[in-house]
């Protein structure tokens, strides 16, 4: 029967999961009872499978649950010491555990273990929120749903919580689910199919009654000169935007940021009433624990020149943090956590859209969608009453909650490149694709730069989505190529602070074989392109204010003379004597600049694949099949130079361990003498 039930509650977690009107991403909780046969008594023992800390419902598996005794569970009950040591529950949870006991039990576990029923739903749906955060929520549920839906008054989640709707389920035998005051709505019942029914019911109706009671303007009227700007105007004004706005979230600690300029954001920021809603904050625990108790907001026409946004959003940032202590000093115990950072999650511009920020993509992605599922509610709230999220001491409690703090300090150590964001050209194939892979293994965000965007896009894909990697466009030898990749960058992720100029080409022939167009090519996309990607990255990089590496790809051919390899061999000497100029002339904002040497790496290299190898080879009187044990023969160590050898000295250059080291090139040669430093 036990495979049976969690089979049923898996199915049912990642059916409401799936769809973000249910509930949202990680948020809420499900659960099912049954029986499983105890190895050590032989006797069947009552058990509850719920949905563990942390996790999502939409991918919840097996492993995602926690197990715990419910004869245990419930006669916790008895030595429930009050609401104010209710945390200490939580701990006990661990006592209840049945086996190995699965997942770490969520706070919420109580809300599921002590109601009667051997199914249960907790969601955070947009409508069932914003019934929970109108100011007269208890009549409008009663309203909406008569006897079959509940009302249970705001509760911090915890074990008095599920005390409280266990009571009212108990008093109300009809009920289906409660409306929890300020939070979300919770469903039940003695079977999965039916559980999921009532879930969806309650959503449904709550969504048709706002649907048809509600008027038509909740925000109010359009506030003249608000308005989204057109696409084009508002993607150039964000890109521009962006690294400023990033720089300042990352004041007390570095952020990923995210763009969002969807319909509902814009036409929440075009209204009359948006200054008022936005300063209120989220109500919704999962909603403010990733958004903050409020946004930052541009109090600014769409139109503003740039100059005036960016020093405005300066102005803003400052009264924000005062704000944000201010709201910490207000509320702080002394056994209170410290203070984690007064920078915000998120930033609304009109016209433009949303800028959220979090430790990684995924988590400013996931910022982003709570503040639009925000927007949903306080439309659903407006549109039939007032909305009146919970009392700002009442979001310090949990935003400052120990147990809060518990879960934090549990999180995995974060990698080398953790927040970082990461440009590479050439990136498609060969050193640039290792470096790349390289650079996202150890936490960086990828901007994966290449001639050929179906083949960009293709590695994106394969470093992991776009939470993780996106591919763009670029030839780095024409300027408003280049400065594009540097806007999909800063869209993406924010900006960019991590720069690898890798693109190149080579041809091998003669000096009196050598045409204009030979010199040409080569130069133009290996000296003038790096010049043009470092400069418009120096020019982000300086807008976010938080320094930044730019790496170039040269060769050992920079200060080694071989035969046939004027052009190729020349514009590396340029490339290397511009990682000394830039690093001279950097520093002062931050941003280091170094070089890689490689020698000739022939096995999975773009260059050698189109045509190089066969040249060299020509020019050695070998093999081209032989060419890398040729290069390997001539060196010190007498081994070969792969593409992840690079990635290994662009990683050492950047990943911190050399943070006073500018103007270096490393060889990675094997040990090329004549190609030496000096």
């Amino acid at each position: 029967m036990s495979d049976s039930v969690v089979e049923q509650l898996l199915a049912r977690s990642n059916t409401l999961g799936s769809d973000p009107r249910n509930t949202n991403f990680a948020g809420g909780n499900t659960s099912a009872a049954g029986t499983r046969t105890d190895p050590v008594t032989g006797r069947p023992v009552d058990l509850l499978w719920v949905k563990g800390s942390g996790g999502d419902l939409g991918t919840l598996t097996e492993d995602g649950l926690a197990v715990l005794r419910l004869d245990r569970l419930r006669a916790l009950v008895d030595v429930y010491p009050g609401e104010e040591r209710e945390d200490e529950m939580v701990a006990a949870f661990d006592h209840c555990l049945f086996g190995k006991g699965g997942a770490a039990p969520s706070i919420d576990t109580a809300m599921h273990g002590l109601l009667r029923a051997a199914h249960v739903d907790h969601l955070h749906p947009d409508s069932g929120i914003a019934l929970a955060t109108a100011a007269d929520g208890e009549r409008l549920t009663r309203e909406c749903f008569g006897d079959r839906v509940v009302w249970v008054p705001w509760r911090r989640p915890g074990f008095q919580l599920g005390l409280d709707i266990a009571k009212i389920a108990e008093e109300n035998p009809n009920a289906i689910g409660a409306v929890l005051g300020g939070h979300g709505i919770t469903a039940w019942a003695e079977t999965s199919e039916q559980c999921q029914a009532n879930s969806l019911e309650i959503i449904h109706t709550a969504e048709r009654f706002l649907e048809e009671h509600g008027r038509p303007d909740p925000f109010g009227p359009a506030l003249e000169g608000y308005g989204a700007l057109p696409d084009d105007e508002r993607r150039e004004r964000a890109a521009a935007l962006a690294p400023v706005i990033r720089g300042l979230a990352s004041t007390d600690h570095p952020q990923v940021g995210r763009f969002t300029d969807s319909d509902v954001v814009l036409d929440f920021l075009a209204s009359a009433e948006h200054p008022r809603l936005a300063a209120l904050g989220t109500s919704c625990p999962d909603h403010f624990l990733r958004t903050k108790v409020r946004p930052m907001v541009l109090d600014l026409p769409a139109d503003a020149p740039l100059e005036q946004a960016v020093a405005r959003l300066r102005e803003l940032h400052e009264e924000y943090r005062a704000e944000y202590r201010a709201y910490y000093e207000r509320h702080a115990g002394p056994d209170s956590p410290a203070m984690r950072g007064a920078d915000p999650a998120i930033v609304l511009v009109p016209g433009v859209g949303m800028f959220s920020f979090g430790k990684d993509a995924k988590t400013a992605r996931v910022a982003g969608e709570f503040y639009v599922n925000a927007v949903n509610v306080m439309r659903g709230a407006e549109a039939v009453s007032t909305y009146r999220p919970i009392e700002e001491s009442e979001k310090f409690r949990i935003e400052y909650w120990a147990l809060e703090e518990a879960k934090l300090a549990r999180l995995p150590k974060p990698k080398p490149l953790a927040t970082r964001i990461a440009l590479v050209t050439g990136a498609a194939g060969g050193i640039g694709k290792a470096i790349a892979a390289r650079l996202a293994a150890e936490g960086a965000c990828v901007v994966v730069a290449d001639l050929d965007a179906g083949k960009a896009a293709e590695a994106a894909a394969e470093l992991g989505g776009a939470d993780v990697a996106v591919g763009v466009a670029c030839d780095v030898s024409d300027a408003d190529a280049v400065a594009r990749a540097l806007d999909e960058a800063a869209l993406a992720f924010g900006g960019v602070d991590l720069v690898v100029n890798n693109a190149g080409l080579s041809i091998s022939k003669p000096l009196l074989e050598t045409t204009e167009r030979d010199w040409d090519l080569q130069h133009d996309v290996m000296a003038k392109g790096s010049f043009l990607v470092s400069r418009e990255a120096a020019r982000v990089m300086t807008a976010q204010g938080m320094g930044g590496d730019i790496v170039y790809i040269a060769s050992k051919n920079a200060v080694f003379a071989g035969p046939n390899n004027v052009a190729y061999s020349a514009v590396k000497a340029d490339q290397a004597h511009q990682v000394r100029l830039l690093a001279a002339e950097l520093g002062g904002e931050g941003i280091r600049v170094n070089g890689v040497n490689p020698d000739g790496v022939v096995r999975g290299s773009g260059i050698f694949a189109g045509g190089w190898g066969a040249q060299r080879a020509k020019v050695y009187g070998v093999k081209e099949e032989d060419l890398g044990a040729f290069y390997a023969k001539r060196t010190i160590l007498g081994r070969e130079v792969l593409p992840e050898h690079v990635a290994n000295a662009v990683f050492a250059l950047t990943a911190g361990e050399l943070s006073h080291t500018t103007g270096l090139h490393i060889p990675v040669d094997s040990g090329v003498a004549a190609a030496f430093l000096r």
